[in-house]
């Protein structure tokens, strides 16, 4: 393992966690621990940031969730939610909703709003609830509403629109989040690099990084097991069961290479927040606390570490 002392901290950087790690999907359930021991966790592990995840696990009240946060020591980096942009019958509450996660993140004094596209498989069945395939007109509504979108969020709210792309979504594969970037205009929509659904989606994040590096606003640091991944190939399993097998896995077990990616986006001219994620629902509550632990040493290793709080764009 490369050590602290080997390696020069990449000081464009800032480390941080999020309640996927904890196995944390929803807003309510009786399988994920309760919000209060993610929090103590989290700082136990030694982190410092925190995403808000699924908008409702956590205080929706901006007060309430100040007083939990500030009495650990916390930080907000952004906010999640979830959206139909190719959906325009959607968009009115799509919209509503999205603003009530924008105006928390921005209360929290977040200014990056992580937004994840439908997966078209239910995340605990795996049945198919719309066409893999998005089509030119679907596109078309995408791209624009995401312009429109991200410039609400922005004017309205100081708050950057961070598209993720995901496993078993729309934008999930190389060529899906190549077009998502050349549909949209940088100064309102822009990317939420999260390695290891790029990795499951079969792309190459070093590349993107390379040729779309002034489009990453955000980052997710996540790795996936090869072995698991050939299965989801092999048997087309929904993610839901590929994590169940345990595809995403704690560093350097899985791929893409986490120093490699630090070493890439140490490269860029912009200060990034990078979240750890690893998707564990459903877990037992005392599975998360250790990988924590020991994911945050070896990506400190790699030269991660949690800093001041890096300028959105």
């Amino acid at each position: 393992m490369t050590t602290t002392s080997a390696r020069t901290i990449a000081g464009n950087l800032c480390l941080g966690s999020a309640p996927d790690s904890w196995g944390i999907w929803f807003p309510e359930d009786d399988r994920q621990v309760p919000y209060t021991r993610f929090l103590d966790e989290l700082v136990a592990a030694g982190y410092r940031w925190l995403e808000l995840g699924p908008y409702g696990y956590l205080p929706t009240d901006p007060r309430a969730l100040a007083a939990e946060v500030a009495a650990r020591g916390l930080q907000v980096s952004g906010g999640t939610t979830f959206g139909a942009l190719h959906r325009p019958e959607a968009w009115d509450a799509m919209l509503a909703e999205t603003r009530r996660v924008a105006a928390l993140t921005a209360a929290a004094g977040a200014n990056h709003l992580v937004y994840i596209p439908p997966m078209y498989r239910d995340e605990k069945t795996g049945e198919y609830t719309e066409d893999p395939q998005l089509t030119a007109e679907q596109w078309n509504s995408l791209g624009g509403r995401a312009n429109e979108l991200g410039r609400i969020l922005l004017e309205e709210y100081d708050v950057r629109l961070c598209l993720h792309p995901h496993a078993d979504s729309h934008i999930q594969t190389q060529p899906e989040i190549e077009r998502f970037l050349n549909e949209t205009d940088s100064r309102y929509a822009n990317l939420c690099l999260d390695t290891g659904h790029v990795a499951y989606g079969g792309g190459d994040n070093l590349d993107l990084i390379r040729r779309f590096g002034e489009r990453v606003g955000y980052v997710h640091v996540k790795q996936m097991d090869p072995n698991v991944l050939r299965q989801v190939a092999e048997e087309k399993l929904s993610f839901g069961e590929a994590v169940k097998r345990g595809v995403c896995v704690e560093p350097p077990a899985g791929v893409p290479d986490p120093a490699a990616i630090v070493d890439a986006l140490s490269t860029l001219d912009a200060e990034l927040f990078v979240i750890v994620e690893q998707d564990l629902y459903p877990c037992a509550a005392e599975v998360p606390l250790p990988i924590a632990v020991r994911s945050r040493e070896y990506l400190a290793g790699c030269g991660l570490s949690s800093r001041k709080r890096p300028v959105a764009r």
